[in-house]
């Protein structure tokens, strides 16, 4: 058991076994044994692996019986072995944390998830994609306007959102499973906040959506469709764009990216699919971003990236109810006793001051 947590910990540090046996001053054979439980390392050996691969000696002793179940990688193909090797260590790692946090309390602290009654059990048309996203923002009373964090809107309906720094931001795309029955979604912790958002409705999309198309509609398309209109309902970029129009200036798209943390890309296709441009004006607006360069980057300030909080908030919970000690607390949120006290007295990190 241990030897699968040293594995992991490799992987999810991005290290070979000579490298990791370099770090901490072992042989890469004493790795590879410890790897495939043919030797244990003692105590002081573990403390020098745990130094080595930035974890805690706890996490090699905590029991692995976490995994994902149908998961479902969007990933580009040119993404290595290695790097998503990476991606899956340090998502089983934050999954497992999550799962041991959750059985701390004797109550579910979250609802799990349920699709809204007025989803239809069949939706024939891209246009009835729209009217799905619709009735589930109905559902959950979320109102026409922006969305100002899509993670917690999830999260309170039973999503478990994770961000992973382990990210090659042009190669991977994000990943939705489940696990024990929770559905799961996975975003790049440094992506810009409009793509964390369109990934994360994409997924919702999914869940909604999955054997409900019939097969001559491709999920894929379908799952882009949800997540604009859900972002955006059709209603909503009528008001903002207007009934009708024949021509769209990107500079006055930039502010309702920010303000509905949608692309300009993305307003376009919304522009488009709510029956505001018609296909001349949306071929035109393609070509001059992609002159431009902006399907690539656009042009002005990215959407800052939003960041998960139901975790941390759960670990507080716990602390605070004395279901954990301030030691396991700082383990399940992966930091030192000292920096995890310093965060509790509102003190700001070493090297911090004046950020």
């Amino acid at each position: 058991m241990i030897g699968e947590r040293i594995h992991r910990a490799r992987l999810a540090a991005g290290l070979s076994q000579r490298e990791l046996a370099e770090r901490a001053d072992l042989s890469a054979m004493a790795i590879s044994k410890f790897e495939r439980d043919l030797a244990h390392p003692t105590s002081q050996t573990l403390i020098r692996l745990a130094r080595a691969l930035g974890t805690r000696t706890e996490f090699f002793l905590r029991p692995s019986t976490v995994s994902l179940d149908a998961p479902d990688y969007r990933k580009r193909a040119s993404l290595g072995k290695k790097q998503l090797a990476r991606i899956q260590a340090d998502i089983l790692n934050q999954v497992e944390r999550f799962l041991e946090v959750l059985a701390l309390f004797p109550r579910p602290p979250i609802d799990p998830f349920t699709l809204p009654e007025r989803v239809p059990a069949v939706v024939q048309t891209l246009d009835g994609v729209d009217d799905v996203a619709v009735a589930v923002r109905e559902a959950w009373r979320l109102g026409q306007n922006g969305l100002p964090y899509l993670a917690d809107t999830l999260e309170e309906r039973g999503v478990i959102v994770l961000a992973t720094a382990v990210d090659d931001s042009s190669k991977f795309d994000g990943l939705a499973a489940t696990v024990n029955g929770l559905p799961v979604i996975v975003v790049g912790a440094t992506w810009p906040g409009d793509r964390q958002r369109f990934t994360m409705a994409h997924e919702l999309g999914h869940l909604v959506l999955k054997g409900r198309l019939p097969p001559d509609i491709d999920e894929e398309k379908a799952a882009n469709r949800f997540a604009g209109a859900f972002l955006v309902p059709s209603a909503t970029v009528r008001r903002e764009l207007g009934a009708h129009r024949n021509r769209l200036e990107p500079r006055e798209l930039y502010p309702l990216k920010h303000e509905y943390g949608l692309s300009m890309m993305a307003w376009i296709f919304r522009a488009h699919d709510a029956g505001v441009i018609g296909e001349v004006v949306r071929t035109r607006l393609f070509r001059l971003f992609s002159s431009q360069g902006w399907r690539t980057r656009e042009p002005g300030e990215p959407v800052p990236p939003e960041s998960p909080k139901l975790f941390e908030r759960l670990v507080l919970r716990a602390l605070a109810e004395d279901l954990i000690s301030t030691s396991k607390a700082a383990e399940l949120m992966g930091t030192s006793i000292a920096a995890f006290r310093s965060r509790l007295r509102f003190e700001a990190p070493r090297g911090a001051a004046g950020q």
